[in-house]
C-alpha cells in the first residue's frame, strides 16, 4: 500500500512483475498520465487507484480494463476521483462475478452505461456519480440484487427510469439526482423494504407522487423528491415515513392542502414544502412534530391565520412562511421558541402588533418586508407604533370588575416587593453572589473587576481572542492572583444573544458541582456593568496552552508548520481523558450532568496534551433523586448540541441522557481518527461520518484514516530508524 502519499508521475509499469500481490492501494497520491495496460494483468484481490490524477481519452487508454476481466478473485475495484475520460468500455460487464465494489464517479467518463453491467451480479457498491454518462439507465441493473449502495447521481442520464430496479430488495442507498430523467416514477420502487436514504431531486419526473414509496418505513435519512414537476397532492400516505429524519418535497407542481397525516412523521427534523401550490390553512397538527428544526412552507397559497399551537415546537429552529396569503395576527407563542434563531414571515397579509421578545428581538432574525398593516416591534425595525384600542362607553361591568381586580393587585403585589426590598437591605451583606439557588463564588473564589478584565485583556483586543461561540467569546488575559500574574481565559458573554443569560447561569451551576482532571476548571466568574452601565458576565478559567482538540484535528495553512500533528499514542490518550470525564460527570457526580455539546472545539489540551471538557453552556443537570427518572426526561430548550454531534433521539422529543453523550463521544472518535469533521462537504446525499467509516472494507481501512496520523507515524519511524 502507498496510500496518502505525494507520488508523481505515471504509475510504473514495472509493477507486472509483482505476480503474489494481493492488494495493491495506491489511493490518495499525485500519479499522472494513463494507466499502463500491465495494470490489468497484475490480478489483485483488491485494485484502489482512486484519488489521483489518472488519465484515458481513447479506447486503448482503456486496455486495462479488457485485461482485468481476466482476474477471477478481484473484489474491489476503486477509479473514483480522477480524470479518466472517454467511454467506459463494454468489456467491464466481463470482470469477475466476485468483484463486490465498482467505483468509477467522479471522473469525466462519457457515453452510455455498458449494458453488460448487470451481469456483474457479485456487486454490492456501485458507485457511478459525477461523470458525463448519457442516454437511458440500463434495465439490467435490475439483475444486481444483491446491490447495498446504487448511486448515479450528477450526470446527463435521460428516459424513463427503469422498474427493474425495485429488484433490488438489499439497497440501502440509491442517490439518482441531477440527471435528466423524465416520466413518473416507477411503483417498483416500493418494494425497496430496506433502503434507508433515497434522492430523485433535480429531474424531469413527472405525474403525481408514487403512494408506494411513502411505505417505505425504512428511510430514516432522507427522501429527496424535489425540483422535479410531480403533480397533484401529497398523498395521506405520507404518515407511513415514521421514521425518517428529512422530507424534500420543495419545487413541484403540488396542490391541495397540507395533510394532517405529516404529524405522524414524528422523526421528521426537516420538512421542505416550500415553492409549490399548497393551498388552505397551516394545519395545526404540524406542532405534533416536537423534534422538526426546520419548517419550509415559502412560495404557496396558503391562507388563513398562523396556528398559535406553532409555539409548542420547542425545538424548531428555523420557520419559513414568507409569499403566501396568511392573514391575522402574529402569535405570540412564537415569542416563546428557546431555540427558533430564524423567521421569515416576509409578503403575508399579517397585521397588528409584532412580538418583541425571542426571536423577535433580533431583527437580522426576523424578516417581515411585505405585511403593511403590521406596527410595534423592536425599534430596529423602524415599524410604525400600535395605536391603542380604544376604551367605548359600553364597557361591561364584567370586563370593569376585571380591570379594578388586576389594578389592585398589580398595587398590592409593588408594595409587596418594596417591602421586601428595605427588609433586605437592613440585613448585612453577603460576602457570595447567588444566581437561581446556586452559589456563583464564594471566599474560595477570586474577586474579579470588570476593569481588570479589560485590563488583561487590553480591552478584549482582537490580538487576545481565542474563539468564539454561540453565546459569547473567548480571550486570553493576564490577571493578578494571589500576588502572581497568571495567565487565564476568560469567556465573555454576548447578552445581546437570546438564551446567552442562561448560558451562563447553566455553566456556573454545572461547573460548581464538578472538580475533575479532565474537567476545565473554573477560577472565578463577574457579574457586573461595563462602563456603559451595561450588564456584562464573564467566567474565567484555567488557560490551556494547546488550545482546542479542533485546532489539532483541522490545522489551516497559517499553524500547520507550527504543530507537527498529534501522534496515535496521543489520540488513544485524549480519547481515554475524554471517556474519564463523561464517566464521572456520568456515574461519579451527584446529580448526574449531562454535557449535551461535545465536540472537539469544546476538548481543551494544556501543555502535555492531556484533555479537558469544556463550555458547560447546554449542560443539564439531572435531577435528583432517581437517575431512572431522568432518562425519559426531557428538556424544556428544545435539541441540545451542535449539528453533527447531536444524537439523533434527541430529534424525537429533545429527550437528555448519558446517551447523546456517549453518541457525541463516538463521533469524537471517528473525527479523531479520521481527521474529518461530520460537517465535511463530502457528507452529503445520506452519506455521514459514520456510514464513510461502516463503509469501509477492512482491506480499504488506511484510505480513511487521517493522512495527518499516518505522515505523522511515518516520520517518527523513520526518526527512530535513522537513531
Amino acid at each position: 500500500m502507498i496510500n496518502f502519499n505525494h507520488f508523481t508521475r505515471n504509475l510504473p509499469a514495472s509493477l507486472v512483475n509483482l505476480t503474489k500481490i494481493f492488494r495493491l492501494e495506491a489511493f490518495y497520491n499525485k500519479f499522472t498520465g494513463k494507466l499502463p495496460p500491465e495494470i490489468g494483468m497484475i490480478c489483485p484481490d483488491s485494485l484502489n487507484l482512486g484519488k489521483n490524477q489518472f488519465m484515458a481519452t481513447t479506447v486503448q487508454d482503456w486496455e486495462f480494463m479488457t485485461l482485468l476481466t481476466n482476474c477471477t478473485r478481484l473484489r474491489i475495484l476503486n477509479l473514483q476521483y480522477n480524470m479518466l475520460g472517454g467511454v467506459l468500455p463494454s468489456t467491464i460487464a466481463n470482470l469477475s462475478t466476485q468483484l463486490q465494489v465498482l467505483y468509477v464517479g467522479l471522473n469525466e467518463i462519457s457515453g452510455k452505461i455498458p449494458f453488460g453491467i448487470g451481469n456483474l451480479v457479485g456487486l454490492n457498491q456501485l458507485q457511478l456519480s459525477g461523470n458525463q454518462f448519457t442516454g437511458a439507465l440500463p434495465d439490467t441493473m435490475g439483475r444486481l440484487n444483491s446491490l447495498q449502495y446504487l448511486v448515479f447521481n450528477h450526470n446527463l442520464l435521460t428516459g424513463f427510469m427503469p422498474s427493474s430496479l425495485g429488484n433490488l430488495t438489499q439497497l440501502l442507498i440509491m442517490c439518482t439526482d441531477g440527471n435528466m430523467f423524465e416520466g413518473p416514477l416507477p411503483p417498483s420502487l416500493g418494494r425497496l423494504s430496506e433502503i434507508t436514504l433515497a434522492t430523485f431531486s433535480n429531474n424531469k419526473f413527472t405525474g403525481p407522487l408514487p403512494k408506494q414509496i411513502f411505505n417505505l418505513s425504512s428511510l430514516s435519512d432522507i427522501l429527496d423528491l424535489s425540483s422535479n414537476y410531480f403533480v397533484g397532492p401529497l398523498p395521506p400516505e405520507v404518515s407511513g415515513l415514521t421514521n425518517l429524519a428529512r422530507l424534500h418535497l420543495s419545487q413541484n407542481n403540488l396542490s391541495g392542502p397540507p395533510p394532517d397525516a405529516l404529524s405522524n412523521c414524528q422523526s421528521l427534523t426537516e420538512l421542505g414544502l416550500d415553492d409549490n401550490s399548497f393551498v388552505s390553512s397551516i394545519p395545526s397538527s404540524i406542532s405534533q412534530m416536537r423534534g422538526l428544526l426546520l419548517l419550509n412552507l415559502t412560495k404557496n397559497t396558503l391562507s388563513g391565520v398562523i396556528p398559535q399551537d406553532l409555539g409548542l415546537m420547542g425545538g424548531l429552529e428555523v420557520l419559513y412562511l414568507a409569499h403566501n396569503n396568511l392573514s391575522g395576527h402574529i402569535p405570540e407563542s412564537l415569542e416563546n421558541m428557546a431555540s427558533l434563531y430564524q423567521l421569515d414571515l416576509s409578503f403575508n397579509h399579517l397585521n397588528g402588533k409584532v412580538p418583541s421578545r425571542g426571536v423577535f428581538s433580533n431583527a437580522s432574525e426576523f424578516s417581515f418586508d411585505g405585511n403593511l398593516r403590521l406596527c410595534g416591534g423592536i425599534s430596529e425595525l423602524h415599524l410604525p407604533p400600535c395605536q391603542p384600542e380604544s376604551v367605548g362607553h359600553g364597557l361591561s361591568k364584567r370586563h370593569l370588575t376585571i380591570t379594578l381586580v388586576t389594578s389592585i393587585a398589580g398595587m398590592i403585589l409593588a408594595l409587596s416587593v418594596i417591602l421586601v426590598y428595605f427588609t433586605m437591605r437592613k440585613k448585612p451583606k453577603a460576602r457570595s453572589t447567588t444566581t437561581g439557588g446556586f452559589q456563583l463564588m464564594d471566599d474560595n473564589y477570586p474577586r474579579v473587576t470588570y476593569a481588570e478584565l479589560v485590563q488583561g485583556t487590553s480591552g478584549f483586543a482582537v490580538d487576545n481572542l481565542l474563539g468564539r461561540g454561540r453565546y459569547g467569546s473567548v480571550y486570553k488575559c493576564c490577571l493578578l492572583l494571589k500576588n502572581m500574574m497568571t495567565t487565564v481565559a476568560v469567556k465573555v458573554f454576548d447578552l445581546q444573544q437570546c438564551g446567552s443569560s442562561k448560558s451562563f447561569l447553566a455553566e456556573c451551576e454545572a461547573l460548581s458541582k464538578i472538580r475533575h482532571r479532565n474537567l476545565i476548571s473554573v477560577i472565578t466568574c463577574c457579574s457586573s456593568s461595563d462602563l456603559n452601565q451595561n450588564d456584562f458576565k464573564g467566567i474565567v478559567f484555567e488557560f490551556m496552552p494547546n488550545g482546542s482538540l479542533d485546532r489539532w484535528l483541522h490545522m489551516d495553512v497559517h499553524v500547520s508548520h507550527q504543530l507537527q500533528g498529534l501522534t496515535l499514542i496521543q489520540r488513544l490518550n485524549i480519547a481515554v481523558d475524554i471517556a474519564d470525564a463523561l464517566d464521572y460527570l456520568h456515574n461519579n457526580c451527584e446529580p448526574p450532568i449531562i454535557h449535551c455539546d461535545l465536540k472537539p472545539s469544546n476538548i481543551l489540551l494544556n501543555e502535555d496534551i492531556i484533555a479537558h471538557i469544556g463550555d458547560f453552556g447546554l449542560a443539564k443537570i439531572l435531577p435528583e433523586p432517581a437517575v431512572e427518572q431522568l432518562i425519559n426526561s426531557k428538556s424544556s430548550v428544545g435539541i441540545r448540541g451542535t449539528i453533527g454531534y447531536v444524537a439523533p433521539e434527541y430529534g424525537e422529543g429533545g429527550q437528555v441522557s448519558s446517551c447523546g453523550d456517549v453518541y457525541s463521544f463516538g463521533t469524537v472518535l471517528l473525527e479523531l481518527f479520521t481527521g474529518m469533521a461530520p460537517t465535511h462537504d463530502m457528507f452529503k446525499d445520506g452519506l455521514t461520518l459514520q456510514k464513510h467509516a461502516q463503509n469501509a472494507f477492512p482491506g480499504m481501512l488506511m484510505q480513511i484514516a487521517d493522512p495527518v496520523l499516518l505522515s505523522t507515524e511515518e516520520a517518527n519511524a523513520n526518526s527512530l530508524q535513522d537513531g
